[in-house]
């Protein structure tokens, strides 16, 4: 959990501001992972705080939604350029990936 505050707080992830009377605060939970060995045992115990987007309403909390995916089409297109350039293909994971904000 320090780690997930730590990133949290160096992202500026937000910022406080007074709530306007008429309008609800959207809660935040913890969520807990245990990431194992092949001969399972414990890795790493990973925590993040995710905020309870199924409270907010549409038209009154948000007029867009938006998914950081790719399309499955997008991938396909470029896997096939990289094949036909005899390129190769990496994949990685963004730790603490910061999409939103400042």
């Amino acid at each position: 959990m320090e780690d997930e505050i730590t990133m949290i707080e160096k992202n500026n992830t937000w910022e406080l501001v007074d709530r306007p009377f008429d309008k609800p605060i959207i809660g935040v939970k913890w969520v807990y992972k245990t990431k194992l060995n092949l001969d399972g045992s414990v890795q790493k115990n990973k925590a993040r705080l995710v905020a309870k987007g199924y409270s907010q309403k549409p038209g009154i909390d948000f007029n867009e939604t938006f998914a950081p995916v790719a399309r499955l089409d997008t991938v396909r297109t470029l896997v096939a350029v990289a094949a036909q350039r005899n390129w190769s293909v990496f994949q990685l994971d963004v730790k603490s990936a910061f999409l939103n904000g400042c």
